[in-house]
């Protein structure tokens, strides 16, 4: 090579990220800060902090086929990679060094327990997405609990967030990550069996089953791009994957549900964040339920949260045309009720108005054919978009709503009357109690929060025959003009009888000290064992609580670093979303929750009991 050819190109190697950093810059003052950086904190987007801890790999991909294609399709290859360089300060590397580190030793095509054994299916554990885990089960008692000590932890290399709950069926954990891979991993050794590369990144549960007619099984899942798959569980091969929903803005973040032979798949989106933007035609998305062969993955019928197809209803004050009614995603893994032959989901907002007489409401459908049976709504007139929170409110929804959508699964419980209950807790700060046999008709609602975007209880309850335990999160920001959280707000777990809705047990916020970047919100889903509740919080903590008297049981900071079996860096956060796995004798939870003022982090972390 000629010397003035090398000089050249030094000169582009040296510049080039320096002048990505300039152009990246100017492109997010554009058309990324007002999500990102605007409002109070409050938004579902992760803030600047967060993404600095993001590789640029994953930012890429999130703008180019993830989760935020729909909002950088007008954005060339260049600007999206001067975008990742900016907001992460890193250029690209791949993420493929760390794939051979901690592979299991011997790899053999079988499953290490018996498949009847301790697990924990899909996001709830059970079709009615109790989060109530037997002793059996469980293999882990009451008095046990103050032993658990911590076992190993896995990294997801690049990461600022933990936020797939594990599957853990036969030995095998299966679980997805922000590195748009699957991973199928020992359950007690955290070795890695296989990975799989995925569209987008897969947040949701992991549902494992039988592959009908044949002598397979299978992990079914949904991705950020609306795709459902079908892979198997021991090899970790591709057997069907189908798109769901054509919308640019869909997304899958609830776990599937498997009844049957069919996969009932609930379908969300991001165009409440996409639908800011003054220039975007706000909104068109709605949300559904889709049932599909679980053998094959064809469609067996798609039921839209509202019937009523988007139509123009005016334009905005910069003339750009908008549309409703629009919303009602279906954030959380659908409930299966034999009995009724129905599921049951739960939805969102409304993005635009008129708003949708079904959005922040419960929906029953008929299994066989995606019916309407009933519905029952919490909060009428909701219409709201992540612009009511931000500098430029042109695409906000006249008279908006206050965002107290459904973020989690309705829970169907036999009480030991014989009387069912279908029950919940709303961003609202209300749990509802429903009865299934009776239209959905309201049995009684107790608030135990004060309610708001990112208010009342957000991912999940947990409930056995006599209670529903629900986590209160009721974040809160400085008003300063910054993304901080309030140490001071939020908090609180209760357990509250069934029958009745009386608060039968309470516990009080745990205050955050001196810790930076906390909250004493409990985000997080919680689950259950009999007589003890685990519950994670913002601030980095998971604690175990007596469920007879609030005591506490035992407590782990999870903010710290790792050293983790699969040799990348790993470091604990605030735990948000997902919740606590309890199956044969181990604990697992995720750590690391950089979608706003929360401690960023990559971890998954496995506990057992100590030997006395």
């Amino acid at each position: 090579m000629r010397p003035s050819v090398v000089a050249v190109a030094m000169l582009v190697w040296c510049c080039a990220p320096a002048l990505a950093q300039q152009d990246g810059a100017a492109l997010y003052a554009s058309h990324c800060a007002q999500c990102h950086d605007g409002g109070d904190g409050q938004s579902r987007v992760p803030g600047r902090g967060a993404m600095q801890a993001m590789s640029f790999d994953h930012v890429l991909g999130t703008l180019t086929s993830g989760s935020m294609a729909a909002m950088a399709k007008d954005r060339s290859d260049s600007e999206r990679r001067a975008i990742a360089a900016f907001v992460t300060g890193k250029a690209a590397v791949g993420d493929n060094a760390v794939d051979a580190e901690g592979r299991c030793t011997q790899q053999v095509n079988f499953f290490p327990q018996p498949l009847d054994g301790p697990r924990w299916n899909g996001w709830g554990v059970d079709a009615a997405n109790s989060r109530f885990q037997s002793t059996e089960m469980a293999g882990l008692t009451g008095e046990e609990v103050p032993r658990l000590r911590l076992k190993w932890a896995y990294a997801f290399p690049g990461a600022s967030v933990s936020f797939a709950p594990p599957t853990i069926v036969g030995g095998l954990l299966f679980i997805g990550g922000t590195d748009r891979k699957v991973h199928a991993l020992d359950a007690r050794s955290g070795c890695t069996r296989w990975t799989l590369p995925t569209d987008a990144a897969v947040r949701a549960a992991i549902s494992f089953g039988p592959l009908p007619g044949t002598d397979q099984f299978a992990i079914f899942f949904g991705d950020l791009r609306a795709n459902a798959y079908a892979v198997n569980a021991l090899t970790g091969a591709l057997i069907w994957k189908t798109k769901v929903e054509e919308h640019p803005a869909a997304r899958i973040t609830g776990a599937p549900t498997l009844h049957s032979g069919v996969l009932y798949i609930p379908v969300s989106s991001l165009e409440e964040a996409a639908g800011s933007q003054a220039s975007y035609e706000c909104c068109t998305f709605r949300g559904s339920v889709v049932a599909l062969e679980a053998v094959t993955g064809k469609p067996v019928w798609q039921a839209y949260t509202i019937p009523e197809v988007a139509h123009p209803t005016g334009k905005n004050a910069r003339g750009t045309q908008l549309f409703g009614p629009s919303g009602a995603a279906v954030w959380s893994a659908p409930t299966i009720d034999p009995k009724r032959n129905a599921v049951y989901v739960a939805t969102s907002n409304s993005y635009s108005n008129p708003p949708a007489a079904t959005a922040d409401a419960v929906l029953a459908f008929e299994l066989a054919t995606g019916k309407l049976l009933w519905k029952q709504q919490a909060t009428p007139s909701d219409a709201f978009i992540v612009a009511c929170f931000g500098a430029d409110k042109t695409n906000c929804p006249e008279d908006h709503g206050p965002d107290h959508d459904f973020g989690q699964s309705p829970i169907l419980v036999t009480l030991r009357d014989g009387r069912r209950v279908l029950a919940i807790a709303q961003k609202s700060g209300v749990v509802h109690a429903l009865d299934p046999d009776d239209g959905g008709k309201i049995l009684w609602q107790t608030r135990i929060g004060k309610g708001g975007a990112l208010g009342g209880s957000e991912w999940g309850s947990a409930a056995d025959q006599d209670r529903i335990y629900v986590a209160n999160s009721d974040v809160r920001f400085l008003r300063d003009g910054t993304r901080r959280l309030d140490a001071t707000q939020g908090g609180g777990l209760f357990g509250l009888d069934l029958a009745s809705g009386k608060i039968a047990m309470e516990v009080s916020p745990v205050a955050c000290g001196d810790r930076l970047q906390c909250s004493p919100a409990l985000s997080a889903a919680v689950s259950l064992i009999p007589g003890v509740v685990f519950s994670g919080g913002v601030s980095g903590f998971l604690r175990a609580y007596a469920t007879a008297d609030g005591k506490l049981l035992w407590e782990y900071d999870t903010a710290r670093d790792y050293t983790t079996v699969n040799g990348a860096p790993a470091h604990g956060g605030a735990i948000d979303g997902p919740g606590p796995i309890i199956a044969g004798g181990m604990l697992y939870t995720n750590s690391g929750y950089g979608q706003w003022g929360g401690v960023a982090g990559n971890a998954l972390l496995a506990f057992e009991v100590a030997k006395e």
